[in-house]
């Protein structure tokens, strides 16, 4: 029979960050999504088995939020590796994300759920996870980008695929086309909402996006099949140039 220990933190402690309140934590949930600026998603990394010391590695280097998206576990699993990510995420004062699942999110007491345009609506991602966590979402169009600077319910967006990858597979390219339209808009609108490039980010690729207008990125590849993920992390993360 699969364990049910993933979902014992959440059941004791649902909002923890280390603030006195869970007003005071939807605060400094925000405060770290403000300044993030490096956004990791791996998978549970079961062929390695280095799961623990891969995220541990990930955050030291200067990743802000990780996210674990991997299709292949099971929900069981899945609440395993993110009670991992959260423990994590907590030593170094980062963020942590379910993807897709907001029932898994809710029970795993992640710091951020993040949706795409065919998942659940964000009306009702709210609704199930409260106001206190961080929500984002996929756009993938200039339209998908203007609905993502106005619907209350939405903490940040990302904007891609910039180049296609095989993370998503038939997925086109957007190019950078988008990312210099979200960056007009911002500049255009005076939004503050946090957006991330994504899409085929590396350390090749890294200073198009910034040219492009992003300042914030999604990266995959570029650390989880690094030999030193810490220092491929410490690498992107100087590239950035600060927020403004």
């Amino acid at each position: 029979m699969a364990s049910n220990a993933g979902i014992a933190p959440f059941l004791s402690n649902p909002f923890d960050g280390g603030a006195s309140s869970t007003s005071d934590t939807a605060a400094l949930y925000r405060q770290r999504l403000a300044s993030a600026q490096l956004y990791l998603c791996t998978d549970s990394r079961k062929g390695k088995g280095d799961f623990a010391d891969f995220v541990d590695a990930a955050y030291r280097g200067g990743v802000d939020i990780i996210q674990l998206r991997d299709k292949n576990i099971e929900a069981a699993e899945e609440l395993a590796c993110l009670d991992v990510l959260r423990a994590a995420a907590q030593r170094h004062g980062k963020l942590f994300s379910a993807n897709d699942r907001a029932d898994i999110a809710l029970l795993s007491g992640a710091h951020v759920l993040h949706v795409g345009q065919d998942d659940v609506s964000l009306p009702a991602a709210r609704h199930l996870m409260g106001p206190h966590p961080v929500i984002g979402l996929s756009t993938h169009t200039p339209a998908q980008v203007d609905a993502a600077m106005t619907i209350d319910e939405l903490d940040y967006f990302c904007a891609g695929p910039v180049w296609a990858t095989p993370t998503k597979p038939g997925r086109a390219a957007a190019g950078l086309e988008l990312v210099q339209y979200a960056a007009a808009r911002t500049t255009e609108t005076g939004s503050q909402r946090a957006w991330f490039a994504i899409g085929g980010i590396d350390h090749t690729t890294i200073g198009h996006v910034i040219e492009a207008g992003a300042r914030r990125v999604v990266v995959v590849r570029a650390i989880t099949e690094a030999n030193d993920p810490c220092s491929a992390a410490e690498s992107l993360k100087s590239a950035l140039p600060p927020l403004s």
